[in-house]
């Protein structure tokens, strides 16, 4: 069985983007030296489950020719309070919170480089 192992966070403003995901996770961002647009992001401890990634300048304009995201989805304490920093820090809400019977709540955003993710907290008692 194969499984995510990094995700990419295409970007037309790239400092932009790292900025919005460092100051809403606290993700450590830092540029990949030796590279010119690519920066690498780990999420959290090695220690814990969960994957690290990479935020890069977008190879071509938003009409169907480059990639606009790969949507993965974020753990985070409070999906409210995470719906209310991405909207302050220039985000949009893609789909409202809903309930995933017995598992927690998702809701999707657009960030400020018009890429889709997911936040999604657990909660076994969600309906």
């Amino acid at each position: 069985m194969s499984r995510v192992v990094h995700f990419e966070i295409h970007a037309d403003d790239p400092q932009r983007a790292v900025t919005f995901y460092h100051d809403i996770f606290d993700w450590q961002i830092n540029k990949w030296e030796g590279t010119e647009d690519y920066w690498l992001i780990t999420t959290g401890p090695a220690t814990e489950p969960g994957i690290d990634g990479a935020i890069l300048q977008r190879r071509g304009p938003i009409n169907g020719d480059s990639v606009i995201a790969y949507v993965c989805t974020i753990d985070v304490p409070s999906v409210d309070e995470a719906i209310a920093k991405i909207t302050s820090y220039g985000g949009t809400i893609a789909l409202p919170k809903m309930a995933i019977p017995q598992v927690g709540w998702v809701a999707y955003a657009k960030d400020t480089e018009g890429n889709i993710f997911g936040v999604m907290q657990s909660d076994h008692s969600a309906m």
